[in-house]
Formats: C-alpha cells, sequence, structure tokens
C-alpha cells in the first residue's frame, strides 16, 4: 500500500500553553532530523499535529525512525481526500482494499474536529461503513473487536483515512527541558536513566570514571558504545572521561573501609557538578534504584546527594531490576552492559559496605583528607577528556580545556 502521508501527532507538547507554538518547531525539527536521510519528503505543522508528505516514499522507510522521536505520542500512514463524500468514500474502499493481511471485520471512526462538515459523525460512519460493506461482500462488521479500524479524521484543510496507529516513545522534545550530566558506569541502569532522562526533554552529556591501569580500555570502549547507542536518540552526546585512579587509591588509604563507596560517589558528584557547570547543564541523573545496592539505601542516597547543589535525578529511584532490563532490551543497550568488564565502582567494595552512613563521619573523613582532595578533584576535572558520539562514531574529540568552553552554536541541539 503507497500511502500519501504519515499523521504524527503529539504527546506532553500538547499541554503547554502559550509556548506551544515553539515546543511544536522544536517537534518538526526533531522529526526532520530523525528521517534526514530519506530523501523526498515534505513537512507540514498545524495545531497538535505534523504531516509528513511521503511523494511515493514507502511508509516503511520511515516508520522505524520514526519510533524513536522523543515527544510523539503515535503516528499513522494515511491517505488524504478533499471534503466530497464520494472523494471520501473512494479513498475509503481503497485503503480497506490495500490491507495486509486481508481483514475479515472492520468498524468505522470518524472524527469530525471541523464542525462546518455538513454531515456529523454518526451520518459519516453510516455513510462509508455502507460503501464499503457494498463493494466487499467478504467483509463484516464488528464494532468491538474488529480485524481493522477506519479512522476518518475531517479536518478544515482535508479528510484524512488510516488504519493503523503506531505508538511513538511519547515524552517531550529532546533539548525543550534544559541540559543534565549522566553519571554513566557501563552498567545496565545507567544507560536507562538516560534514555528516560532525554524522553522527557533533556539533553544530556555523559560523565564516565576510569581508574586506568586498574580498569581495562575495553570498559571505556564498552561506555563509548553505550553512549553511541544513547546518541541514536539524541543525534550526538558529549561524553566526559574522567581519571579517577589518584582520588580512589586516595580513599582507599583513608583507613575507613567500609565508607570507600560513600566517599567515591559523593567524589564523583562533585566532579560531575564542576562539568556541569562548565557546560550549562542544570542538574545531574544518575541510574539509582531504591535498595539495589548499599550504595543506594535510602540513607546512604541522603549522605551521597547532600554533596552538591544542583538538583540530583533518579529516574528509576522506584523501578525494580525486571522493569529496568526490559527497557534496557527495548533500548538496545542490555547486550552491550552486560559485557564482563569492570568499571571503577566495582574496584576495592569492602565486604561490609555502609549502608546506613553517618553525615558527620563522612564529612570529617573528607575533612582528614583536607586540602588534598581538592587538589586531587581538581586535577581530575583538568584531566577529563571529551568527545563527541554519534550512533556512527566519534565526531570528534578534545582536550577539557576544549570542553570548558562555552558551546558554540555548532555544539547546540536547538
Amino acid at each position: 500500500m503507497i500511502y500519501d502521508l504519515v499523521v504524527v501527532r503529539l504527546g506532553e507538547v500538547t499541554i503547554k500553553g502559550r509556548n506551544r507554538s515553539r515546543f511544536e518547531g522544536m517537534m518538526l525539527a526533531r522529526i526532520r532530523q530523525a528521517l534526514a536521510a530519506v530523501e523526498g519528503l515534505e513537512y507540514e505543522r498545524t495545531y497538535g499535529r505534523i504531516y509528513i508528505r511521503l511523494n511515493g516514499v514507502r511508509f516503511e522507510e520511515v516508520e522505524e525512525p520514526l519510533k524513536d522521536v522523543f515527544g510523539i505520542h503515535s503516528f499513522s500512514p494515511a491517505v488524504r481526500s478533499g471534503h466530497d463524500l464520494e472523494e471520501v468514500r473512494a479513498a475509503a474502499l481503497t485503503l480497506m482494499n490495500g490491507l495486509e493481511p486481508v481483514p475479515q471485520t472492520f468498524k468505522v471512526t470518524v472524527r469530525r474536529a471541523w464542525k462546518g462538515y455538513p454531515h456529523d459523525s454518526q451520518e459519516m460512519n453510516h455513510l462509508v461503513g455502507a460503501h464499503v460493506l457494498r463493494n466487499t461482500p467478504a467483509l463484516k462488521v464488528d464494532v468491538h473487536h474488529p480485524d481493522a479500524e477506519l479512522k476518518v479524521d475531517i479536518q478544515q484543510e482535508g479528510v484524512y483515512l488510516s488504519c493503523a496507529v503506531v505508538p511513538g516513545a511519547g515524552g517531550f522534545p529532546l533539548g525543550m527541558n534544559g541540559k543534565a550530566m549522566l553519571l554513566l558506569s557501563g552498567g545496565i541502569d545507567s544507560p536507562v536513566a538516560g534514555w528516560m532522562a532525554m524522553r522527557k526533554g533533556l539533553e544530556i552529556e555523559a560523565v564516565h570514571f576510569h581508574s586506568y591501569p586498574f580498569t581495562s580500555q575495553q570498559a571505556t570502549d564498552k561506555v563509548i558504545t553505550l553512549t553511541q547507542r544513547l546518541a541514536h536518540y539524541g543525534g550526538r552526546i558529549k561524553l566526559h572521561l574522567v581519571p579517577f585512579t589518584e582520588l580512589q587509591t586516595r580513599m582507599v588509604q583513608s583507613g575507613h573501609e567500609h565508607l570507600i563507596i560513600t566517599l567515591m560517589r559523593r567524589t564523583m558528584l562533585r566532579i560531575a557538578q564542576r562539568l556541569a557547570e562548565r557546560s550549562g547543564a542544570l542538574a545531574i541523573v544518575t541510574g539509582d534504584s531504591l535498595g539495589q545496592v548499599a550504595s543506594q539505601t535510602l540513607g546512604s542516597m541522603n549522605v551521597i546527594g547532600r554533596t552538591i547543589e544542583l538538583p540530583l535525578l533518579r529516574p528509576l529511584v522506584m523501578m525494580d531490576k525486571r522493569e529496568i532490563i526490559r527497557i534496557s532490551e527495548r533500548i538496545g543497550t542490555y547486550e552491550t552492559s552486560i559485557l564482563p568488564f569492570e568499571d571503577c565502582c566495582t574496584l576495592f567494595v569492602p565486604k561490609s559496605p555502609a549502608t546506613n552512613p553517618n553525615l558527620r563521619i563522612v564529612e570529617k573523613v573528607e575533612a582528614g583528607i583536607g586540602a588534598e582532595l581538592e587538589k586531587l578533584i581538581e586535577e581530575a576535572v583538568q584531566g577529563t577528556e571529551t568527545m563527541i558520539l554519534t550512533t556512527e562514531g566519534r565526531a570528534d574529540r578534545a582536550a577539557a580545556a576544549a570542553a570548558s568552553a562555552e558551546p558554540s552554536d555548532e555544539d547546540r541541539w536547538f
């Protein structure tokens, strides 16, 4: 079946008020970006919808890319007709005859958005449905569980007919709600947290802590692959690789083995906040899930989260592991996440990590390290290596000094 166009229905963008037009413009830009490789398409934006004229392009060529565009509630391949009743009937019959597999039952659902149309919804249900039945003897009506639902959408500019509704990714268009830094460990949880943050309209930059030579190049390559997969949903993503060896070694030498994980997490957040200030990010995103490990008990998260001033976003906090794994499989990060390459968080793990650390004791330990801790944090920030990743590979690689500069127009996503 060759369709005329694709009707794209927007998601949470439609709840916006005076800024709605700007957000819809961002949505159109994201759709254009996702379909940039498909030639011959034309776009039209109306209130709450975007129409993609296919001009002979098969629907299958745009279907998969559209599924991954944040902000789309659903979309449908459609044919378009004028307002004349006979033209609508002819388009309905053509559409029904082109369906594969061939349906045995159907029903008609009419939505008359343009109230100036001479026939109301109930009349059109009968007028269109009867025409299809007369010309397709093998087809029967089933209003409860039809094989195909013929949707007729009457708008002022024309009538749109479709039989399929493809769910979209939902959420907000990428970048609509600002920028955040994602702590990307290489496990299952943090890429899912990044995807969920992007789905809510956040542009993300990933921060990964490595402890070379205790961690291998393979562990870093694994994180690069995960970032490239996330870039599939956002076009490109900056990845900051932070050297953590000296800091981690110093914490091990502090003599407080049970607090090592807490100290590490607090230090990581301090570094992430400094990188966020350089990049104009306004929040930190982590893959914490309540109760999953020692550092993710409520007591631990309380002590760790008090380290920074920026909001700490935890999209997975109330999800269980099975839910997280299902999402990771769906977004294509699971197989990479389970590769057996250790990151720095799995090194020097104590036999009995603190699950309810005392904030005053933790701060006292940090004060004992004193100026050395601040010096090591600054060295880690200055030694951070930044690369820009796309789905295809590395778009750019630069030293931390370049990453700290004000983002250029080329670096901005919207």
